[in-house]
């Protein structure tokens, strides 16, 4: 039996995962415009953040699933960073949340951290 937050982290990944493929067209407004293949990179992503996911609830794979988490987490804040820089990749969201959204990359490294 695993924390309630390891459970909830993984299913954040898991729901994220799935966005990627339901939703896919808002993924592709925010992948920046120097990124090739943005369905693809789109797919892959949702894709691996799935089995990270799940590997999150496996105490055999828990360790490099945290670490699997935290690399995606790092990867991605190019994408942040471009919606704060592009209107259109922006989502209209409000600026504000556009730049707590980078420190909370961190705090989301940080949480998966916690099960390695």
């Amino acid at each position: 039996m695993f924390p309630w937050h390891q459970y909830l982290l993984a299913l954040i990944f898991l729901i994220a995962g799935v966005t990627h493929f339901t939703k896919s067209k808002m993924y592709e407004r925010i992948m920046p415009a120097y990124l090739p293949a943005p369905k693809t990179l789109v797919s892959l992503s949702g894709i691996v953040e799935m089995i990270l996911g799940f590997m999150l609830l496996n105490a055999d794979t828990q360790s490099a699933a945290a670490w699997g988490i935290i690399i995606v987490l790092f990867l991605f804040i190019p994408v942040h960073i471009y919606m704060l820089q592009n209107e259109r990749a922006s989502l209209k969201l409000p600026k504000w949340i556009l730049i707590l959204r980078l420190p909370l990359q961190f705090v989301l490294m940080y949480w998966a951290y916690q099960y390695i």
